[in-house]
């Protein structure tokens, strides 16, 4: 018996693919370990053994990867693996050991780690929150795309959320718009699967009405879930996105008056109708919905608070109507699975141009150097950032770095704090341009938290006439545009303006200038 074992663990591999030793339950309840068989293999006469305590592998056969533990019940709710039961006692060390996996007398693989963070697994590298997906980009071509600009064009959100027929999922950080309510609930009374996902440990507090909002959601039928507790997988969750059948809606704004309802701040969206992207984007849904910590509005209404806020009401004029283009191809990004690498893929191919509108920047971040890198290429680089009081002068630190390193090394580079004046209220944006062929959109602040720890959703749209469309924007953006005047100054200044029309009709300023790309870059140093 024992050479038979001897012989089949020099035939077998196997691999320890992972470790959860604290699963964030009383007695570490489910804790697991993650084993990859590379070919059927019996596992009769096998254990898995810690420095005190070794378990035995079934008396069966065993393949592919699955997780493996003594109380297989419990770790079905902490892992999508096929759970297989352990017969023995094996109590897995919070503060660290090693783990073997054993044939017999021999060791067919090992894993060591260190200290265990909650409800998180080692892969040997680093610790990874349980139930955390592992989403790779996402690729469509000829796909039909309208980009639209906020506040200027603030139906394409809700146009998207009214057009559903047979599901309707939205994901959010926060929920307050009472036209995106109306949408979801007469969507549900049509008898559309509609579901809300939104994040339970909103910074500061979520915003009033969200409550009621929420429970008129549930009201209506409409599935309500929240990301939060001791098992969740981000720090927050973060996303803007909503799909309809097969359509889908990326934004940067959140779903409120000020954002998507176009009463406040400057953002950038897109939507997209194909059944590919939208499928992509579900199974994301999907997968941020069917875990532990995504609650039902029921068990945490209770104990959920809300902070008291005006909702924004101001009107903004439409300067930058929406766009509609065939694009060659649309990619989705998620964080924190694959959206930091695919920014950074995205800023190291410009070749051209890179512009860059966000409503913050780390002053020495990794994003923040990759556009310095890019602008050292020979790349001409242009950084627009928020001006708004609470990042003013973080922002300004980080615009000051980015012309001292141009001056200094004289680099087509240069940076500046939006002016808004009259054309929104503030800048919300998480976008660039590159070469005016590429535009990346979505919710992905450029920090390393939120590329590493937030739930994002970010898509890159190939196509010349949106890439133009932002650029434009941004361009608009950049000058500052122009103040709103008093009714009875501005008919002092249009008539002024129809004189100056007559001899100088070639001269325009805006987003919605003729100037070409190669105008906008030509402008001197501001």
């Amino acid at each position: 018996m024992l050479a038979r074992l001897a012989v089949a663990a020099l035939l077998a591999s196997a691999t320890i693919t992972a470790v959860a030793p604290n699963p964030a339950s009383d007695g570490d309840a489910g804790e697991f370990v993650a084993v990859t068989f590379d070919e059927p293999t019996n596992t009769t006469g096998w254990t898995l053994a810690d420095s005190n305590d070794a378990a035995n592998l079934p008396n069966r056969t065993l393949s592919g990867a699955v997780a493996l533990s003594t109380q297989p019940a419990a770790a079905r709710n902490r892992t999508d693996l096929p759970v297989v039961g352990l017969n023995g006692s094996l109590a897995l060390a919070n503060g660290g050991e090693t783990v073997e996996l054993r044939a017999g007398n021999a060791t067919v693989d090992e894993l060591a780690y260190a200290n265990a963070p909650t409800a998180e697994r080692w892969n040997g590298s680093e610790w990874t929150p349980l139930g955390a997906s592992s989403f790779a980009p996402f690729a469509a071509a000829n796909v039909s795309v309208s980009a639209f600009a906020l506040p200027d064009a603030a139906g394409p959100p809700i146009q998207t959320l009214e057009s559903a027929d047979q599901r309707l999922f939205l994901a959010g950080y926060t929920f307050t718009s009472a036209r995106a309510t109306r949408a979801l609930a007469a969507a549900a009374e049509r008898g559309v699967d509609v579901r809300v996902l939104v994040e339970g440990g909103v910074a500061g507090g979520a915003p009033s009405p969200e409550d009621q909002r929420l429970d008129a959601l549930r009201a209506a039928g409409v599935e309500v879930r929240v990301l939060d507790g001791e098992r969740a997988r981000y720090s927050f969750h973060h996303a803007k996105y909503a799909v309809a059948d097969d359509r889908a809606v990326v934004l940067s704004e959140n779903w409120k008056p000020s954002g998507s309802g176009g009463h406040g701040n400057r953002g950038w969206g897109v939507t997209v109708a194909d059944s590919t992207v939208a499928d992509h984007l579900a199974g994301v849904f999907r997968a941020d919905t069917n875990w532990a910590d995504a609650k039902s509005w029921e068990t945490v209404r209770e104990n959920f608070t809300v902070v008291d806020g005006e909702p924004a009401t101001e009107s903004y004029p439409t300067r930058f109507p929406q766009v509609d283009a065939e694009a060659d191809g649309v990619r989705v990004l998620v964080a924190p699975d694959n959206a930091r690498s695919g920014v950074r893929d995205l800023v190291a191919s410009a070749e051209e141009s890179l512009v860059v509108e966000q409503a913050s920047l780390d002053r020495n971040g990794a994003f923040t150097n990759w556009t310095i890198d890019a602008a050292r290429r020979g790349v001409r680089v242009r950084v627009l950032l928020s001006g708004k009081w609470y990042v003013r002068a973080d922002n300004r630190n980080t615009t000051e770095r980015l012309n001292r390193v141009a001056a200094e090394e004289s680099l087509n580079l240069d940076a500046k704090l939006v002016e808004p004046r009259s054309r929104f209220e503030k800048v919300h944006v998480k976008g660039a341009v590159v070469d005016g062929e590429r535009a990346l959109v979505g919710s992905l602040n450029w920090n390393e938290h939120a590329a590493t720890e937030n739930r994002e959703v970010v898509v890159v749209v190939e196509d010349d006439a949106v890439a133009d469309y932002f650029q434009r924007a941004f361009r608009a953006d950049w000058r500052g545009g122009a103040w709103r005047l008093p009714v009875a100054l501005a008919a002092v200044v249009a008539v002024a303006a129809v004189a100056a029309a007559a001899c100088a009709r070639r001269i325009e300023f805006g987003g919605d200038s003729d100037v070409g790309r190669d105008g906008f870059w030509q402008e001197s140093r501001e």
